[in-house]
């Protein structure tokens, strides 16, 4: 097994195992516009540590731009 599949498979796990905590954490209570941001930051995280994993970058730098851009996003999104 080579170090590119092996981190692509971390990101998929850790991706799986956000949104599962994002499902557990009590959106019923929030406000649409605060279930958008949330949901844009984990999906930008998710897409972002992918891309910096595939593009041979660092997976948690993706992660971060990625859960800060989706979620600045999901916070425009829901204020239109």
């Amino acid at each position: 097994m080579n170090a590119k599949s092996f981190s692509l498979r971390n990101v998929a796990y850790a991706g799986i195992f956000s949104l599962g905590l994002v499902g557990l954490s009590g959106c019923a209570h929030m406000t649409p516009t605060q279930q958008r941001v949330v949901s844009g930051g984990a999906i930008g995280a998710a897409g972002g540590a992918a891309l910096g994993a595939i593009t041979g970058g660092s997976p948690a730098v993706g992660a971060a731009v990625g859960g800060v851009a989706g979620g600045a996003a999901g916070a425009v999104m829901g204020n239109h």
